[in-house]
């Protein structure tokens, strides 16, 4: 008896369909990764003394601080708020970014391939 092969590659998977599908993942993420440099996350510290904007592509676009928090004798607990507000502004803007790709990517189970 002959040894046939399976259509469309190995394990009948139709590697024109995957290529295609494959390349559409890509072209998703690139246009995401465009729409993710105009969304702007805002966080704070401080009870808002401070205030941060980080777009999705994770760049700081704006720091706000109120005059107030401008202790000359006490600059390490402004130091401290704009450290907590950039760093909460970066940990919002990477989850609205896992939060998007991973609405892309997530299709990946449906390819069928191992370990995915």
């Amino acid at each position: 008896m002959a040894r046939g092969r399976m259509p469309g590659g190995p394990g009948g998977l139709d590697m024109g369909a995957l290529m295609k599908q494959a390349q559409q993942m890509q072209a998703d993420m690139a246009k995401a990764q465009e729409e993710l440099k105009d969304e702007v996350v805002d966080a704070s510290a401080g009870g808002g003394m401070v205030k941060v904007k980080v777009s999705g592509d994770l760049v700081v676009r704006e720091i706000a601080i109120d005059p107030d928090a401008v202790d000359p004798e006490d600059v390490e607990m402004l130091q401290d708020m704009v450290l907590a507000a950039v760093n909460e502004g970066i940990r919002a803007a990477q989850e609205r970014a896992e939060s998007k790709m991973g609405g892309i990517t997530g299709g990946l189970g449906g390819l069928g391939l191992p370990g995915m």
